[in-house]
Order: structure tokens, then sequence, then C-alpha cells
């Protein structure tokens, strides 16, 4: 009797597909990620299926930018979903491959005259920027502009609107769709530079402290690539408009 309930036993465990749940967190930064939009943003999407490729399923936490990075940093959740490459950051997380870009452009007061042309173009102007973002090392150690900080693009939008600021930057399809779901009078407002201070890497990140960050970044980086394959990135972009 036992060796016949070890053989199905056995037989059960290898047909059986067995999931893990992993927990991740994420700000709120639609269309890539969010709560209250459609599959949580389209860098949770992607992120979910290439992990289901590997029996993984996912839980997404989201909290503002600065609280969401320090959970990823200390290894309160398994990984932050959507998140640039630094050196600096390079310190404290394993990183994925990249899976998306975003464009990150200066916005400026509608009918201003500002076009960004080297960071010597931003001598002596206040560019409003969000805590805790990673825009690059050059950007962010320049000594010849100075840099308020925000929580949230919305609000640097607005002090630069006010006049309390010379510009502010982020990528154009997230501001874009920020203000015309929140603050659509606002657009009119505004205009982006022609020229982008850098096109930026979208990966997703572990903490070093985290005991299975290599398994985490393993799982994701053969998964995407086997959704890659499989024409489910494609699908997922074009249904969310890119």
């Amino acid at each position: 009797m036992n060796k016949l309930f070890t053989l199905v036993f056995s037989i059960l465990i290898s047909t059986q597909a067995f999931s893990e749940t992993l927990y991740a967190v994420a700000n709120e930064w639609a269309p890539f990620t969010g709560a209250k939009i459609e599959g949580e943003g389209i860098a949770i999407q992607i992120t979910r299926a290439a992990f289901k490729t590997q029996n993984f399923d996912l839980d997404v936490k989201f909290f503002p930018w600065a609280r969401a990075l320090k959970g990823a940093t200390e290894a309160d959740y398994d990984f932050i979903v959507a998140i640039w490459q630094t050196e600096e950051r390079k310190k404290s997380f394993h990183f994925s491959d990249s899976y998306l870009a975003n464009e990150i452009k200066f916005i400026k007061p509608k009918g201003g005259a500002f076009e960004y042309n080297g960071l010597e173009s931003l001598t002596g102007k206040n560019v409003a920027v969000i805590r805790g973002y990673g825009y690059g090392d050059e950007f962010l150690n320049a000594n010849n502009f100075r840099r308020p900080e925000s929580n949230d693009l919305l609000k640097s939008i607005k002090k630069m609107v006010a006049g309390r600021v010379d510009l502010t930057l982020g990528d154009e399809v997230v501001a874009r769709y920020e203000l015309k779901n929140k603050a659509p009078d606002l657009l009119r407002e505004i205009e982006f530079t022609k020229r982008a201070l850098s096109v930026n890497q979208v990966h997703l990140a572990t903490s070093l402290a985290h005991s299975k960050h290599e398994k985490i970044i393993g799982a994701f980086n053969k998964g995407l690539a086997e959704i890659k394959k499989n024409g489910t990135y494609d699908t997922i972009l074009k249904a969310n408009g890119f």
C-alpha cells in the first residue's frame, strides 16, 4: 500500500503545476503602473505575463515612489516592478533585462523659448524633480542649476505653471496621461522640449539583500524572452496603444 501511495503521489506531483506568489511593489505611474488602471498598467501586464510562464503569480502593492523604493531596497518585497538603472542603484539592486523604455523630456510653460541643448542650457534654472527618481548621474550631479523636489509629477507641473520653478521633466507619455485624467486644463499651459534628456530603459529590480534575487531575476528574464518569442509581448503593447 505504501508503494502504491508513493507512486500515485509522485504522478500527481509530476503532472500538477504549482505556482509560487511573488510580492512586488510599484508606484502610481500611469500608464505604466497603477492600482486603478486597466491591468494595473502595461509594465505590470508584461511582468505578470513573463512570470506566469515560469509558474509565478504576482501580488503588487502600490505606494508613493520614495516608499516603494525603500521597501524594495530593504527586501520587504520581492522586487520593484519598474525602475531605471543607475550606477548608485546598482550598489543595492540586481536588475533584470530591460522590457520598456522612457523618453525623458523637459516640460516648459506654453510658448516658452527654452529648448534643451545639453546640461549647460539649464544654467541658473530651477528644475523640479521627483524625490528619489533616477534621472541619470550626470543630471543629478550637475551644479549649474537647482533641483527642488516634489512628491509626484503633477505637483511639479503645478509648481511650474505657478511660476515657482522654471521647468520640470518626465516621460511625455506619462505626463500627458496624468494631465488628461487629473488636470486636463493644464495640458493647454505646457509644452515638451523637442530634445530629450535621456532615453531610460525600464527594468524590474530585486534587492541584493534578498536571498532569492538571482532566482527571481533569472525567472523574469527567461519569461520575458518567452513572451517575446510567442507574441504575448507584442499583444500587450498593442492593447495598450504602444
